[in-house]
């Protein structure tokens, strides 16, 4: 073999297996925990769409009940088995909007055993921050405080949604990310919620 097509073989070889390499970092996988809120419009899906357009590849699972908080999923089992045996980049944790004291202890309590067993398999704990229904609208602030204290304290990854969409209300006085039922989001609240999750998750891989 010549010398100038044995660098050449050598050169593009050295391509496709540095592009793997990228190819493998962007590569992750998340597990959704959550209510409907996160089944809601798919949005495990639409994040997966959303993090595609950033050269990022997700692969998901998604464990989500109608009206469950997070202890209700630790209570079943099911979510410790998948984290444990499936390796995941990022669990994403989400409950209702937890503006009052119970919903507060158990973003900080029953975190804090997600948080250990993430710990054991090298995976990143994240707080999907919803928002109160527009009925409750006035306790906005206790949501956001309280998403906020539980990620601190757990030294987990704050996905602060609820407070993106509470920036774009009360500068436009326009509640367009809420359905008809004034709580569950619309598409566009979905899609918003999308970005800001993939925003905040892989602003350090672009």
């Amino acid at each position: 073999m010549h010398r100038i097509t044995f660098l050449i073989l050598v050169f593009v070889g050295t391509i496709s297996f540095g592009q793997k390499n990228i190819d493998q970092k962007k590569t992750v996988s998340i597990l959704f925990i959550g209510n409907s809120l996160t089944y809601y419009n798919n949005l495990p899906e639409l994040v997966k769409q959303n993090a595609k357009e950033q050269d990022v590849r997700v692969k998901y699972e998604m464990v989500a009940k109608p009206n469950y908080a997070i202890v209700d999923h630790w209570a079943e089992g099911k979510v410790q088995k998948l984290i444990t045996k499936k390796k995941f980049d990022y669990v994403i944790l989400q409950q209702g909007p937890s503006s009052q004291n119970e919903g507060r202890q158990m973003l900080i309590d029953s975190g804090k055993d997600y948080k250990q067993l993430c710990d054991k398999t090298n995976t990143k704990l994240c707080y999907y921050m919803v928002w109160p229904s527009r009925t409750y609208y006035h306790t906005y602030d206790g949501v956001i405080k309280n998403h906020r204290d539980a990620a601190q304290l757990n030294d987990a990854i704050l996905l602060p949604v609820g407070e993106v969409w509470k920036a774009y209300f009360d500068r436009t006085d326009n509640f367009q990310y809420y359905g008809p039922d004034g709580f569950h989001p619309s598409l566009l609240g979905s899609k918003v919620a999308a970005r800001v999750i993939v925003e905040y998750l892989f602003k350090d891989k672009k």
